[in-house]
């Protein structure tokens, strides 16, 4: 049975006095305690209006924005677009090939014209351009390419894609296949089946959550508090980008990652408050002052944790490409929302269900405490023989590490788009009759005055198959647009150095892009951008450690073991994704390397995980040494009190993550197994094990701080007097 709140005086009382000198934390807690009408009626009001434009999302979120922005393949569309009829990396190309007749024969004509058709009937199509002997037509007569202009942006050029491509293909006959391909309907096709197995994934993690929130929470009331959390915090945050995105287009992955972020933070927050409020309201038997000593303690680590992961993000607005832009923007959004929920809808919750939410306990809980026996006998264990288990750790931190250093990273080639997806289909056809490289035909852009030298560089040029005759833009403009066919497939790394010649010898007006060099000029750009994010990223840890514990020890070995956990995730992303292990195990074709946003993007969540739990953990070791002024009971007490939170916020996080391997598609397994391997060796190996072990290392130098530093710095205490 339930000890929850044995015993405890007057439990169901209200506190005849304020609690003395609560800070501003806990001011914030008695008040929403006193007011729980009000706060919830604030919050059904906000989730209601934000909330009722939560069903549009899918309809309203863009599909493109993979780009660098300001870059030169950037430019180069922008100038087919304008002056070529739309003849730019977005436009839509329709592959139609017969097995026995040639494109002039009467039946593959009829089709061709209904292609036509279809396309025309588009407004968002541009310039329709039939099929040109010598040039989209093969060689063997028999496979022709419809091109369908873009007469509008890229992300609207992404939805004319998902609207036509089935059309398109029912124009198939027996003898003629009809597939629409180009960049366009390869981002349709690769965020409808990403977003289709990412659904898919969170419907398979749900079981697998709420069996853990029952056990970690011991009771059915207190594990349903995380998905209030989750609720309010995702309608909020959903609602707002579809608000945000008829301002600015905001990518269809903000949704999945805010989906994500507002499950795993709501968990983790609300285990922290719920321990802590349990503990509280059994000793003093008065709810508003439980709501305050928690909310004193446990809600400052929440907010400072909250703080730090939107911080982490934050720095990956530097980076030039919208869509991972707006991934950043939507996991913030969830984060923020699920934060101000935490710090006032659920002390509210909690002062309103005083011990009732122990109700429905599992038997043989303690919900009367906040520590743990296990962990603070582990605790001890790794007090007593640091070295044994500190090094082991270490060790095998180093050894998943090492592989990172070999990491190679590219934009995804065709095969993260499923084998049976119309972009693919057309993809092999236009390979297979065209040449190699000619899905990743290169658009070069230049004056007039400049085409024959710009011909004569491309015709030499190693790497490039052939070029087609300049085309003069019809409004005067006095710009000319050559199309090359390059020898090499476009996820081929040769292409590369051809772009990179290329721009070194065409005359100094002549733009070189196209899809294909889209998405290399995106990786040049994440790369570049790369060290800047994570010298942010870790600057700004530090500084906000710096700020919460007072001493910059702990913050340096805060922030150095979060990258060291990072490095070692990405490690094992390198033997899995580029090197193959396991790849026949979790059903992939591997690509040779890393999506080229992982480094950026990937890190940023990464370290923001991992400063959640470094939050948590080290609040509660200074909580325990402001009170003792004893290392050995930081450790311990630090253990025993947040141990068990760390484990199960971690336990429900792997699961969630793990549950991405599953999907067909590779970015969502990529992705899911680089960001579990992540958690799983910062919650167990180094919050749990090597962090302790440091601490117990450096004794009471890791809690010192100089004088001068002390007047910097606002003061901030974890402990409740």
């Amino acid at each position: 049975m339930s000890t929850a709140t044995a015993g405890a005086p007057g439990r169901n009382a209200e506190d005849p006095s304020p609690p003395s000198r609560p800070g501003p934390l806990g001011r914030l807690g008695h008040w929403t305690a006193g007011h729980f009408k009000q706060v919830l009626l604030g919050w059904l009001v906000v989730v209601a209006v934000l909330g009722a434009f939560a069903p549009q999302v899918t309809s309203v979120l863009s599909g493109a924005g993979w780009q660098s922005n300001g870059s030169e393949s950037v430019k180069v569309r922008e100038l087919a677009e304008k002056h070529f009829g739309g003849n730019a990396s977005s436009a839509i190309q329709v592959v139609v090939s017969s097995r026995s007749h040639q494109a002039s024969d009467p039946a593959v004509r009829h089709v061709i014209a209904e292609v036509t058709e279809e396309l025309e009937a588009d407004g968002r199509i541009g310039e329709v351009v039939p099929p040109q002997a010598g040039a989209t037509i093969s060689r063997d007569g028999r496979t022709a390419i419809v091109l369908g202009g873009a007469a509008a942006n890229t992300d609207d050029m992404v939805r004319a894609a998902e609207d036509l491509k089935e059309p398109l293909r029912k124009l198939s006959t027996d003898d003629v296949t009809v597939r629409a391909t180009g960049a366009s309907v390869m981002w349709s096709d690769f965020n409808t089946a990403n977003l289709e197995a990412m659904i898919r994934a969170e419907i398979l993690s749900w079981p697998v959550t709420l069996a853990v929130l029952v056990v970690a929470f011991g009771s059915l009331v207190a594990a349903g508090l995380p998905l209030l959390l989750t609720m309010a915090g995702l309608a909020a945050s959903v609602g707002s980008l579809v608000l945000i995105s008829h301002v600015t287009p905001i990518s269809i992955w903000a949704m999945d990652f805010a989906l994500m972020f507002a499950l795993a933070l709501g968990i983790d927050y609300a285990l922290f408050l719920v321990i802590r409020y349990r503990a509280a309201l059994a000793r003093s038997g008065y709810r508003q002052r439980a709501v305050v000593e928690t909310m004193d303690t446990a809600g400052k680590a929440v907010l400072l944790s909250g703080l730090t992961v939107l911080v982490s993000l934050s720095a990956v607005m530097l980076v030039p490409a919208p869509a991972v832009r707006t991934m950043a923007v939507g996991i913030m959004l969830s984060v923020a929302f699920v934060l101000a929920a935490t710090l006032t809808l659920l002390p509210a919750v909690l002062g309103k269900l005083g011990p009732n939410v122990n109700k429905w306990a599992l038997p043989r809980t303690r919900t009367d405490r906040t520590d743990s026996p296990r962990f603070a006998a582990w605790g001890e264990r790794l007090w007593r023989q640091p070295l044994r288990y500190g090094v082991l750790a270490l060790a095998v931190l180093i050894a998943l590490a090492v592989p990172v250093l070999g990491l190679k990273t590219a934009m995804p080639s065709i095969k993260v788009v499923p084998e049976d997806d119309s972009s693919r289909q057309g993809y092999a056809l236009v390979q297979e009759h065209f040449g190699e490289g000619a899905p990743g035909m290169l658009q070069i852009a230049a004056p007039d005055a400049q085409v024959a030298a710009t011909v004569e560089v491309l015709t030499s040029a190693e790497g490039i198959e052939g070029v087609m005759p300049a085309r003069q833009a019809a409004d005067g403009t006095g710009w000319s647009l050559i199309q090359a066919t390059p020898s090499v497939d476009p996820s081929d790394p040769a292409l590369t150095d051809t772009v990179r010649t290329l721009r070194a010898d065409l005359p100094a007006d002549a733009l070189v892009g196209g899809a294909a060099v889209e998405n290399l000029d995106l990786k040049e750009a994440l790369d570049d951008k790369a060290p800047l994010v994570i010298g942010v990223i870790l600057v700004l840890g530090f500084v906000l450690l710096l700020i919460a514990l007072q001493a910059p020890l702990v913050a340096a070995l805060g922030v150095i073991t979060n990258l060291l956990a990072t490095a070692a995730a990405f490690g094992v992303g390198r033997l899995i994704f580029q090197d193959g292990h396991l790849s026949n195990l979790l059903g992939f074709e591997p690509q040779g390397f890393l999506d080229g946003w992982g480094p950026v993007f990937f890190f940023a969540m990464i370290f923001a995980i991992a400063m959640d739990y470094t939050v948590f953990l080290l609040s509660s070791a200074k909580e325990h040494y402001e009170r003792t002024g004893d290392p050995r009971k930081a450790v311990v007490g630090a253990l025993a009190q947040s141990g068990r939170v760390v484990f199960a916020a971690a336990a429900v996080m792997v699961a969630v993550f793990f549950t991405f391997a599953l999907a067909d598609p590779l970015p969502p397994k990529e992705m899911g197994i680089v960001l579990g391997v992540a958690v799983l060796l910062d919650a167990f190996l180094i919050r749990l094990v090597l962090l302790p072990v440091l601490l117990r290392l450096t004794g009471r130098a890791a809690w010192w701080s100089p004088a001068w530093l002390r007047r910097v710095l606002p003061e901030v205490r974890f402990s409740h007097d």
